[in-house]
Formats: C-alpha cells, structure tokens, sequence
C-alpha cells in the first residue's frame, strides 16, 4: 500500500497473437519443450531421495537436461527456469492443501504454455489503435491485438509496468497473456445494499430481493444439431481405427472441429459471466454466497453383469454442474466487488433450501418443487419462490454472524457478534 490513498493492484491482460505459420512453429516447439521439461522434473522427483529434492539441485538437473537434449534447448533458459519453479510451486500447493499433486503432463491433454518471466524482454511497441507488437525469446517480434491500454513507452514506472508474460495456446490459437502491475486509487467503501445469492442450474443466479439473473443454452439448435454430428462421426472414425494405429488427418480435423464448437460455447458463459458480475458489483456492497464443495456425480456405470443406474442421468447432471461454473463465478465476484469496495462473503451451505425465511422453519417437504417453496408451519404458511428463498436465508446466515473465514487452504466457521437484521429474514 502507498500514500495518498492508492494501492498496487496486479492484473492480467489476454490478447491474441498474429503469428505466421514458421512463428507458430517456433511457438509449438517452445511449448512442447516445455511440457517435456516438466515431465523430466518430474521424473526426477520420484528418483530422487527426499533429502535432495532441493531448487539447486533441481536447477542443476535441468541445466543439464538442455546441454544432453537437443530439442530443450529451443526453450529459452528463463521459461526453463519458470517451469521449475512452478514445479516447486505445485509442490508447495499440494502441501498447502489447495491442489492435488502434481502428475506428468500428457501430448495431446496439456494446454500448450510458454512464460516470459520478464517483462522488460517484450519490447512491447504500439504500432495503430487495433494492433501492438512485442518480441518474443528465440521467436521473433509478434503482433497482438490491441484491445486494453498497457503502459509502455512513457507510462512504465516502479508501480506501473508490463511484469511478464506468458503465451497459451487454445482452440483458436495462440494467445498471450500479460501480468500488468498498476497504481490505483483505492476504492471508497461501497454504500449499496448486502444480498445473498443462490446458485443452481435450473436458474443460475437467484439474489435474494427477487431478482434472477438467466441465460439460455450457450449453442443454438444449429450448432447443437452441428456439434452431436461432429461427435457421432469422430466416434464412427475412432471405432474404425485399429489398436495402434495413428489417428488419421480426417480423425484430428473432426476433433478440431468439435473443439472450435465447444470453445464458442465457453466463450459465450464467459461473456454471461463477466457481465452480470460486473452488474452485481457495482449495485451491492456485500454479496453473501454458499461455500459450496463441488463435486461431481458418480456415473456408477458398473458392469455388464451389475450396470449402473441412471446413467444418462447422472452425465447430464455433470454435464450441467460444469457448464454453470459456479466457482468462475465466485472467483470473479470476488476481485470485482473488492474493486468497486465492496466485499464477498461465504456462509454455510447445509439448510438453506429447507429452512422457511419467513418463520425459521426448517422441514425437508417443505420445497414441494424445484421452484416452489411452502413453510409447512401451520402459523405461517409462507409461500413464494424456493430459489430466492434459499438466497434469504443465505443472506440471513451472514447477518447472524455465521461467516466462513479461509484459513490453511479451507473453510472455517466463525461466529461473528449478533446482528438483528433491519428488514424481514
């Protein structure tokens, strides 16, 4: 933090890359070098004895590694010397306990990366208003687009400059992405109303004063009816494959075909998502969400002798959970309200889909449907929507004081001063 009410802030940019067939080469080369440097980092973990599994020593194996293996060596030292510190880094999460270990990083499973630890190696140069260019190690200078004001030229100083960079390939190709450290003002506390916020999949964000935020299928029947053709010939084309035999060039244009469909769709919940976030910051102050662990249905597919139970089900119900994203969507409430001054805060999720906000009821049959909800307390009787009464109660849980405060890599229960609350529960 520094003087006169600003704050270092540091975000990412993404913009996409004009590369030239020979630059895009170069890009998958540096890549897959890598991927196969982290394998090899890897592998030497699990050789090596527990007393020397150390940075210097890891440092040194990779070193090694460039000198021996020719194709490493088109990775520059400084994206080698980042994938072994995002090793370490990995290691250091498991232990945490906010990640699972780390594993070997398959061909055609990984997404394809490439860091640039340091910024200043970019030369980032602004060439019109649509386009910039930047110089990439052992690549050359690239064109971006130019759709975010970055500092270069006479803006970059100790609080506000270019970090690194890192490249990504995607459906659509590739991509690089900035680390951008800035100065900003900080922001004045928030004056709007506090809100509870129930997620779901039949409506997807339901805020407890009434309102709803919805959105239709992210593919249209055309595209739907296209993508289910895409996957019934990729597995015609699969079943035909000999065991061993490499996949055909009809077999991979299928598949990118149906990767381009599935890609348009992420990028349509993206755009859902970053725009009713944005909307919920700027009109409350606190946001109030379950601490939901996530996890998917098990398909309990079995046996030919013993086969599972609603199968079909089950995969629609994962299909569902994923397309809705609900931690994307915490996770960027998060950072959007602490820039508009307000706060994010997770209650416990047990009970409140049963619980009455009206009288404190709380009975099992009282959600009749998926979107009816009837207290069954005769003295009561209340009866309204089930989401927004869940989002109610949501918010009830935060205002008695049952806040969840992160600590160690999970959720623990704090029981805040009492706080009777001005308007109805």
């Amino acid at each position: 933090m520094s003087e006169r009410g600003l704050e270092t802030r540091q975000f990412g940019h993404r913009a996409r890359l004009a590369l030239s067939p020979a630059l895009a080469v170069k890009a998958d080369d540096q890549a897959h070098a890598a991927r196969t440097m982290w394998n090899l980092l890897h592998a030497w973990w699990q050789m090596m004895p527990k007393e020397k599994r150390t940075l210097a020593n890891a440092d040194a194996a990779i070193r090694q590694a460039r000198q021996d293996i020719d194709f490493l060596a088109v990775l520059p030292a400084q994206a080698a010397q980042a994938v072994l510190k995002t090793y370490f880094q990995a290691w250091k999460n498991c232990w945490a306990g906010r990640a699972d270990a780390p594993n070997f990083k398959a061909r055609f499973r990984s997404t394809l990366t490439v860091d640039v630890p340091q910024g200043r190696d970019l030369n980032i140069v602004r060439v019109h208003r649509r386009w910039g260019m930047a110089s990439l190690l052992k690549i050359g200078r690239v064109r971006f687009r130019w759709t975010k004001d970055l500092p270069v030229g006479k803006q970059p100083g100790k609080e506000n400059r270019i970090t690194g960079a890192r490249l990504v390939k995607d459906t659509l190709g590739w991509h690089i992405a900035f680390r951008v450290q800035t100065l900003e003002r900080v922001p004045d506390a928030h004056q709007g109303p506090q809100v509870g916020i129930d997620v779901g999949i039949t409506v997807p964000l339901a805020l407890s004063d009434g309102q709803t935020y919805e959105h239709g299928e992210w593919l249209t029947s055309r595209e739907q009816a296209r993508l289910l053709g895409l996957e019934q010939r990729a597995a015609q084309r699969e079943k035909r494959r000999k065991p061993g035999e490499r996949t055909s060039r009809r077999l991979h244009h299928t598949y990118d075909q149906i990767a381009g469909l599935r890609a348009k769709a992420k990028r349509r919940a993206l755009d859902w998502q970053h725009k009713t976030t944005t909307d919920i910051a700027r009109t409350y102050s606190v946001a109030v969400v379950e601490a939901l662990q996530i996890t998917m249905v098990k398909s309990a597919r079995g046996t030919i002798e013993e086969p599972g139970k609603n199968v079909a089900q089950k995969s629609g119900l994962n299909r569902s959970i994923s397309g809705e994203a609900w931690g994307r969507t915490v996770t960027m409430l998060t950072y959007k309200l602490a820039r508009q001054g307000g706060t994010l805060a997770k209650v416990p999720a047990p009970g409140t889909s049963r619980r009455c906000s009206a009288c404190g009821l709380t009975t099992p049959s009282s959600r009749q449907t998926q979107a009816l909800f009837v207290c069954r307390n005769s003295d009561c009787g209340w009866s309204g929507n089930a989401d927004h009464n869940a989002a109610r109660n949501i918010l009830h849980l935060y205002r008695m004081g049952h806040a969840l405060i992160p600590a160690a890599g999970r959720a623990v229960a704090r029981r805040a001063p009492r706080v009777q609350p001005a308007t109805a529960r």
